[in-house]
């Protein structure tokens, strides 16, 4: 009894906490996640005040938070649409593979890490974050900017490719063989065939079976087959939340629109919990010695993004305004680079501290380059000797074209 009164206590004050500081993110026009990483930090071993209770119910809603992020992500997306971006802006997505993934392995190399902590570091530095993307997006009003569909195009990219790459991580964590890797592999790849298979051509039947007009049962039907393909997809090996990006990608029209909206607030509740029991499992004496290689990396990371944003607007055409804003817009990490870091620590303990520090600095400094970005290119590149006409600005949204011709 008084375990279970300790844990409601303990899980009472993690909500609240949960609760104030992302009312306090929002004010100031930040992501939550850094203080969401500060708070497990301050609560985890080595932190303030240590909680022990609540570890058994914070780690399995941490489970939950992963498979509902890639859930709502999958639902955000149509397999047609997945499969459109996959031909048309591929090359974008090995660019952005090529000059993201090798600072990470790299710098795991470096420090002496071995090739399986360098697969995991090479994926979080590689992958930007969707949902502090799509914030700032929408903060600064550029959803409408040509730009913009080509940062999604890169996004979609990213987020289709973890179908492949975490089920690979997650055999060579489990120490699984080259034969066995490779079997994993292809029970990976078959499965993301035929579901997007199953989505393009029996979409509706999919949809129509889990649909209901009522929210209760939507819920639950949605739900429960989410946790469903979840487990099964883990026991294969393939990652519990490929299985759940899989579920979303499946169910479309009203069916996906209606789960995600009764959903989206599950998924920040339990994402919160994720984010905070990955800092409750960070020594804070461990990442004072990895800050440097965590500032080298965001350093680094932060120009290869840039670029990679750069190229890919060029390559579809874009003024190179637009191009400079592109490449700020993905600088920010998140919820995927601890997605990976979480799979990993147990066999690199050291990844947990660096992840941390990387994100930490990425997630704060990702609004201020997609804000800054352009205009200090702008400047760089203006000659003083010859000053701009007097003309009007290139517009590059709808909004922007009707000021310019007003």
């Amino acid at each position: 009894m008084h375990d279970t009164t300790a844990m409601l206590i303990e899980l009472g004050a993690i909500i609240l906490a949960l609760g104030l500081l992302g009312r306090l993110a929002g004010r100031v026009g930040f992501s939550p996640i850094p203080l969401y990483l500060l708070a497990g930090l301050a609560f985890g071993q080595g932190g303030i005040l240590p909680l022990r209770a609540s570890e058994e119910f914070v780690a399995t809603g941490a489970e939950i938070g992963v498979i509902l992020l890639l859930l709502l992500l999958g639902l955000e997306y149509s397999a047609s649409e997945l499969v459109t971006t996959l031909r048309t802006q591929y090359p974008s997505g090995a660019v952005d593979f090529v000059l993201n993934a090798a600072p990470g392995a790299a710098m795991a190399f470096l420090l002496g890490w071995g090739p399986v902590a360098a697969v995991a570091l090479a994926g979080v530095t590689w992958i930007s974050s969707s949902g502090v993307i799509a914030k700032v997006l929408g903060d600064l009003r550029r959803l409408g900017n040509r730009e913009t569909p080509v940062v999604l195009g890169v996004l979609v990219l990213e987020d289709l490719a973890m179908a492949v790459y975490l089920p690979i991580l997650t055999a060579l964590l489990a120490g699984v063989s080259l034969a066995g890797g490779a079997v994993t592999l292809l029970i990976s790849l078959g499965t993301v065939g035929a579901v997007l298979y199953v989505a393009l051509r029996h979409g509706r039947l999919v949809s129509r079976a889990v649909s209901s007009d009522n929210a209760e049962l939507l819920l639950l039907a949605v739900l429960g087959l989410t946790l469903l393909v979840a487990g099964l997809a883990q026991q294969l090996h393939v990652s519990a939340a490929v299985g759940a990006f899989l579920v979303g990608i499946a169910l479309s029209g009203e069916v996906a629109e209606g789960a995600s909206s009764l959903l989206t607030p599950l998924r920040d509740l339990f994402a919160a919990v994720f984010f905070v029991f990955f800092g409750l499992h960070t020594d804070p004496a461990a990442i004072p010695p990895v800050l440097l290689p965590a500032l080298a990396l965001a350093a680094v990371t932060t120009l290869t993004k840039i670029a990679t944003g750069y190229w890919a607007a060029r390559r579809a055409g874009i003024s190179p305004r637009g191009r400079w804003r592109a490449g700020g817009t993905l600088v920010a990490r998140g919820e995927f680079s601890i997605v990976i870091a979480g799979l990993a620590v147990g066999t690199e303990p050291r990844i947990g501290p660096l992840a941390t520090a990387y994100v930490l600095i990425l997630v704060i400094l990702g609004p201020l380059a997609a804000r800054w970005t352009e205009p200090l290119a702008r400047r760089a590149t203006r000659h003083p000797a010859h000053p701009a006409p007097p003309t009007a600005p290139l517009a590059e949204s709808p909004k922007e074209a009707t000021a310019a011709h007003s």
